[in-house]
């Protein structure tokens, strides 16, 4: 007798459905994945820099950088070179990956939270520069640097003498080294006020929005004195030790009197 090969139209539909069924279940959750991928990346990138800024410091009297001077010669990714030997690939956190402008100094309409900085075009360093200029989507607290005495009053308006300069202090796993950021080095402040909304990290001077960015669900990636590395919460950045003088009590904290309400919408959800 004849025998049948094949499948008939209804069993491929029933077929087709239970993939579909399968692909709606397993996407969220492959989402998710991809996510945690890209944080545990970002952190893992802090990690590699913690092991540079050992290395600069045991080679400089135990001093960070200087992070001040013309063509960004000693800010971070210029001093640090000849230890991460121009790898781009530890730049930028895999969600920031974008420069705001091309190496024409062109913007790129990259102006969001997944923005990386730069691109800076022909910045001198101690070993030459990179012919395709500098870019990254991480930012180092500008008072863990070393100006030198010519700047110990004011530099672009912070008070340098609140400045660590080195990593050997107290309280060092609170004292933010280097974090996802949008400009390449802040200088936060205790009044600084969280961005109304989650794409106004660039509106005013206030240096602490350009880290209150919403990267990693709720969090950033943060490097620590104490070369540590970790999730911070947005809401967390204000009780972070960021200079001498830093007030842990500031308006944006519990001990500071801060409400649940005070904060912007977009951020009331997160974790206190």
């Amino acid at each position: 007798m004849y025998k049948r090969k094949g499948f008939t139209l209804i069993e491929l539909l029933v077929v087709i459905a239970i993939i579909a069924l399968l692909m709606s279940i397993l996407m969220p959750s492959l989402s998710l994945v991809k996510k945690h991928a890209k944080t545990v990346v970002c952190g893992t990138n802090l990690h590699q820099w913690t092991y540079f800024f050992t290395m600069y410091t045991q080679d400089h009297n135990g001093k960070f950088q200087a992070g001040v001077g013309p063509d960004h010669r000693y800010h971070w990714f210029n001093a640090l070179r000849p230890y991460y030997k121009n790898d781009k690939s530890i730049m930028c956190c895999p969600t920031a990956k974008k420069p705001l402008y091309d190496i024409n100094g062109d913007p790129t309409g990259q102006w969001n939270t997944f923005s990386a900085w730069g691109i800076f075009s022909g910045s001198t360093g101690d070993q030459g520069y990179d012919p395709e200029g500098d870019w990254g989507s991480y930012g180092i607290n500008g008072w863990v640097e070393d100006p030198p005495s010519s700047y110990n009053s004011v530099y672009e308006g912070f008070q340098t003498t609140n400045n660590w300069r080195s990593p050997n202090v107290s309280m060092a796993g609170y004292v933010p080294l280097m974090m996802d950021a949008l400009r390449f080095n802040v200088f936060p402040k205790d009044i600084d006020t969280p961005p109304e909304t989650e794409d106004m990290a660039w509106q005013s001077e206030q240096h602490m929005r350009r880290i209150c960015i919403n990267r990693h669900d709720g969090y950033i990636q943060m490097a620590f004195l104490d070369w540590s590395v970790r999730k911070v919460g947005l809401k967390e950045l204000w009780t972070l030790k960021w200079h001498k003088t830093y007030n842990l009590a500031g308006p944006w904290t519990r001990a500071g009197g801060v409400m649940p309400e005070d904060w912007p919408e977009w951020m009331r959800g997160f974790k206190d």
